[in-house]
Parts: C-alpha cells; structure tokens; sequence
C-alpha cells in the first residue's frame, strides 16, 4: 500500500535547539516537504520550552526521532529517557509522526497523540537476511508507517528495497544506504515510497548515501520522477565523478521526457556485473531502459550483452559503452566513444568518415580512449601510428588493428596531419603538461585534437592554435558520445546545446 504523495524528509543533525530550528527553515525553503528533527544529535537534552521553541510554526511537516546507538544513532542514554523524550516532543509541538525502532515492545511506545507511528529498523552492516519476515512483522504491528534501512553489500542487493515497497501493505519507506543505495532514495517517488531522505548539505547527512536536498531536486530532477518514468544510469566504479547525471537529465529536462539518470556504483569484477544486470532484468517494473557504462564494465558489458547484439566496432574494439534495453528486455549494445570523437573530428574538418581514408593520423597513447579511436581510424583506413612511453602497450595496440607503432618521444617523427591525444597529459591540476612538449608540432599538423576536457583548453590545444591549426576539443568528443546514447535510447535527435551548456555549466 503506497501513499500518493513521496516525502522528501530532511534530516536535522545540529548540535543544539537554535541552529536545528534555523536548518529547518532553510529545509523548507529548498523544498523538504517533512524534517525529521534528530534529537539525538543534540548536545544536551532538550526541556519542553526548548521543544515548543523549536516546533511551534513549523513551516514543515516534522518527525521526531532520537535514534538509539543500537541502529546506529547517536543516543547513548537509558532507554526511559530516550521514550520519554519523544513523549514530551509530541505533546510539546505539532508533530506529524515519530519514530519507534522495532525492537521497543510496543507496550513501551510513548502515546502518539495526533502524530502517526513510524516503526523503523536499520541495519548498518548488511541486508538482514530475514528482511521479508522483518517488514512482514512491521505490517502486522500497530505502526502507521514501515520504514526499513540497510547497508547492501552489492548493487543487485539494493533492488530489496524497491521490493519491500511494493509488497507492503502499509505505507512503507524503504531504502539501501551508502552510494549504492542511492538508487533507492532517488526513485522513491517512482514506487510510493512513503518517504525519502536529503540533508540540508553534505556534511548535515544523517546516513550514508543521502543526497542534498538540492541534488535531489535539481540534478535528479526528484519532482519530476513518478510511476512511468524511465531509468537510465551509469555503471562504474567509482561513479560520482561522472557528468552522466547531469548532461543526460538535462537533456530529459529540455525535451520533456519523463525519464531519470541515476549513478549505479558496481564494484569491481564481471561477476559484480552481472549480478546486478540479472537482478534490474529480473524487475521489469523498475523501467530500466539504458546504461551508459563506464570503467571497468565495458568489457563486461559486451561479454553480457553479447557479439551478436552489438556493433561491429563495438565488438573490435572489445568494449560496449551503451546499453539499450527494449521493454520487453531485449539487449543492444554499442560504443559511443568511438563514434564521438570520429564524428567530433570530422565536424570540425568538414568531412565525411569515409575522408578519413589514407590520413596519417598519430594517436597520442594507448589506453581504452586509444583503443577506440585506434580502432574507428582503422576501420575508416586512416593511416595510424600509435606512440605511447611504454612501447609495448603501443605495439601491442597497433598489431592488433594494422597500425604503425613508436615511443612518444619519437610523436612529432612521424609526419602526422592529424595529432590526437588520448593520454592524461594536461588534465587537471597538471594543465601546464602537453604530451608534445618542449618541442614544436611537426610542420605537417593541420588538426589537433585532445580527449581531455578538463581544462576545457589544454597546452596542446593552445600550441596547436598558436600554429593556426584546426583544433578539436574533449569537450565536443564528450557532448557527441552522449548524444549519441541518448539517441540510441530514445529514437530522437539530442538536445545537443543543452548538453553543452551543462557540461560548460560543471566544468566552471
């Protein structure tokens, strides 16, 4: 059973009265729709004039709770007082509900008065291997409200929550902790939750995972989300340095689909991989429809999805970055990243892919950025040396696709019209850095292209534009390969400004 409207709870940790009743005015003013006042997080325990102070003229709903260190609060005292706390703070305010940890007997419950009954447990460690049975008891209780909380121990596992909200038979929050829970809080709307948490700031949380308020309302795009909204999200580890969220909900925002993009954190390993794809697969219901996939998944994802449903360079180059997924379940898998930077590069040379043929192109690197592009060059019968300062991976690069090799000292000995650099060299902080440096371009450069976009304008752009050179940014490389993800999933053509914009927007 769900409520029809999601809270967005806003959980108030200050140390004392005065600074929890100025953090709930500046809660309500970035939209929570309840604040949960942690009592425990106080100093020192509140008298009933301090309690009055701090609900009367609420400008939200409030939920009181002071949390018992057994559930991973900060109260230490003795259980009577902890009870008679809540007591008092329910007949001192208006409250909308308190919170009752499940193992309290219910004949212990402080009287509720007006306010409902939250009946709550959370586990820090792990998912409680009897979670059915745990919110089964919460239904048959005499709480109003269910509200389970776990710590995962992979991103498959924090889909039980989603379960738990959806076989409940009272309003029901449920939610996996720390980043790869997050999933649960940010479509919570999605599922009825009754609930959701988002601190006042980064360091206000009141548990791990907990986006702020305006994360929440903002880059996710939380008023937005309901029940035939579409997911899509990134996988990697880590993930929260990723651009994903923001260039792709954007582009929801601008072109009005009812779609949300999530961060998945996937550990490390294809078993991790694999897992949770068997798990979002096995929930039709969750409305997953696309992933963009990130290190170190991209191979396990074209091992996943298989050769057979994937693009052919996607295949050569052995790495799948895009996922579309059709309703029915179906899998497609392509690499974005290649065709990106191709695409980038032919825009700002005004020619076709085909022109590419019979270019003399040194690739600047050997990585996965390498690789892709290595492979989209060859494929269009570009001439390709690939220079690298550990020759072997260079070599080892350009047998597998017909290409020349050479150490990146030797970059500017090889004649190039086209210099593209797939390296770290000169990204943030070290953007004095250029992998050619100190000396000068060779004479035969016309195009200059640099993967990195942070900063936007790196040393090796700037030399190629004191020489006059067509130069190419990471920047247009990143804003293609997203466009063409969101192509892929939606059969429509990218807002590709907006993207732009936003990712100017992050960069600044």
């Amino acid at each position: 059973m769900t409520e029809s409207q999601t809270k967005l709870i806003c959980p108030l940790t200050a140390r004392t009265i005065e600074a929890m009743r100025v953090d709930m005015l500046a809660a309500s003013a970035e939209g929570a729709d309840m604040v949960e006042c942690r009592l425990d997080f106080l100093d020192a325990l509140p008298d009933d004039e301090q309690l009055r102070d701090l609900l009367a003229q609420a400008p939200a709903e409030v939920l009181i709770t002071c949390r018992p260190t057994r559930q991973g609060g900060q109260y230490a005292g003795s259980e009577q007082h902890r009870l008679g706390l809540l007591a008092r703070a329910v007949r001192c305010g208006p409250v909308a509900a308190v919170d009752i940890e499940q193992d309290v007997p219910p004949e212990d419950w402080p009287e509720p008065g007006q306010a409902r009954t939250v009946v709550s447990h959370h586990d820090f460690d792990c998912c409680p291997a009897d979670l059915d049975e745990l919110v089964a008891a919460m239904d048959a209780s005499a709480g109003d409200i269910n509200k389970v909380a776990f710590a995962p121990t992979n991103a498959a596992e924090a889909l039980r929550a989603f379960d738990v909200v959806r076989a409940s038979t009272k309003p029901t929050l449920a939610l996996a902790m720390g980043p790869m829970g997050l999933i649960t809080r940010l479509l919570a709307r999605k599922f009825g939750c009754w609930g959701s948490f988002a601190s006042l700031h980064s360091k206000a949380e009141s548990a791990p995972g907990q986006p702020t308020l305006a994360e929440a309302r903002g880059l996710y795009r939380w008023d937005a989300i309901g029940p035939a909204t579409e997911v899509f999200g990134v996988i990697g580890c880590p993930i929260s340095h990723s651009m994903g969220p923001a260039i792709h909900n954007a582009a929801f925002e601008a072109t009005g689909r009812d779609a949300a993009y999530l961060p998945l954190l996937i550990q490390p390993g294809v078993e991790n991989f694999s897992r949770f794809m068997d798990a979002a697969l096995a929930r039709p219901w969750l409305g997953l429809r696309g992933l963009s996939v990130t290190i170190p998944h991209k191979e396990h994802a074209l091992a996943y999805i298989g050769q057979a449903n994937c693009d052919e360079l996607a295949v050569r180059i052995g790495a799948v970055n895009t996922i579309t997924i059709s309703p029915t379940g179906q899998l497609r898998g392509d690499n974005t990243d290649y065709a990106g930077a191709i695409d980038a590069l032919c825009d700002k040379m005004n020619i076709t892919r085909q022109a590419l043929a019979g270019r003399a192109v040194t690739v600047l690197g050997a990585g996965g950025a390498a690789r892709a592009i290595v492979a989209a060059l060859s494929h269009y019968k570009a001439g390709v040396t690939v220079c690298n300062r550990t020759v072997a991976r260079a070599q080892a690069l350009a047998r597998e696709f017909g290409c020349q090799a050479r150490p990146l000292n030797e970059a500017c000995q090889t004649d190039p019209e086209i210099i593209i650099n797939c390296t770290a060299i000169g990204m943030s902080p070290n953007v004095a850095e250029s992998p050619i440096d100190p000396a000068p371009l060779p004479t035969s450069a016309k195009v200059v292209f640099d993967t990195v976009y942070n900063p936007l304008q790196t040393k090796l752009l700037t030399q190629g534009q004191e020489r006059g050179l067509t130069t190419v940014t990471g920047l247009d490389m990143f804003v293609n390969q997203a466009g063409a993800q969101y192509e892929r999933w939606t059969g429509e053509k990218p807002p590709v400004e907006v993207m732009r914009k936003t990712v100017l927007e992050k960069l600044e």
